[in-house]
């Protein structure tokens, strides 16, 4: 195909897979990312198959790492690129284990600042009409206790899609796709990773099985093509269809048993 790709936090989890899926296909593919050894290991491994990728070492919360990651982009593609996908995020944790106003600031400039900067250095750089994915999170609509500061991220990044949608009118399509329950063991460093999931892990899931970060890029790859353009400005939840699923006191085998502070 040979599109040029651009996509955040890609050395590890579903960024990985991301990478690895456009790559495979004959795209050159260009990541950033902060962890030094797992970027250049895995630029390494994917040139021995012959694929075109090039990391970045940086740390998107930084506005500089942005600006000389998009120069590095479009010094060797001064053509431009045909598609941003933003994937880095983090968590550190919430108000229940007192997460500081510094790593709360820092999720989101991770999670919500780094796109919208990312999509400002590229809107004037797409080949054609361009295509921008977010990765938001089922946890964007539905919460744990103590994940204040990665789920508002991604509710961010949310809002932040159909906001974008119309403002690059013309320029880029943008939407979204909140991943449910998706193990990545295999897109990290173990290795000979083999996930073990018990019956009610699987059943929970109408589709019968946990999600994997191909499911993810699958989706991805979908709303890059430009055969796809007429949806825009959307989100896609892909979660097996757990988040579908109402389950009550005393069904399906689960009871629910607050705690004597009432905390749950």
């Amino acid at each position: 195909m040979n599109r040029i790709i651009v996509v955040t936090g890609g050395a590890g989890g579903i960024g990985r897979c991301i990478v690895a899926h456009f790559a495979s296909q004959g795209d050159s593919v260009y990541f950033i990312d902060q962890n030094q050894q797992a970027t250049l290991t895995q630029v390494e491994k994917m040139r021995e198959r012959g694929w075109q990728v090039t990391g970045f070492v940086g740390d998107v919360a930084e506005k500089q790492a942005l600006e000389e990651f998009a120069a590095l982009v479009l010094r060797e593609h001064p053509e431009g690129i045909h598609c941003l996908i933003n994937n880095a995020c983090l968590m550190r944790g919430g108000i229940l284990s007192d997460c500081e106003y510094e790593d709360f600031l820092y999720v989101q400039r991770v999670g919500v600042v780094a796109p919208y900067m990312l999509a400002r250095l590229f809107k004037d750089h797409f080949q054609g009409m361009g295509a921008i994915v977010n990765i938001s999170s089922t946890r964007a609509f539905q919460s744990q206790p103590d994940t204040e500061s990665y789920t508002a991220a991604k509710g961010g990044i949310t809002a932040l899609t159909h906001a974008l949608a119309v403002s690059l009118s013309g320029i880029a399509r943008v939407n979204s796709v909140a991943p449910g329950w998706i193990d990545t063991g295999a897109y990290h460093e173990e290795a000979h990773y083999e996930a073990v999931y018990s019956t009610g892990d699987t059943a929970q899931h109408p589709s019968g099985r946990v999600g994997e970060p191909a499911d993810i890029a699958r989706v991805v790859d979908f709303l890059c093509d430009e055969r796809n353009s007429f949806i825009n400005g959307e989100n896609i939840t892909v979660d097996g269809g757990i988040s579908r699923l109402m389950v009550y006191h005393n069904d399906c085998g689960w009871t629910y048993e607050p705690s004597a502070s009432g905390k749950g």
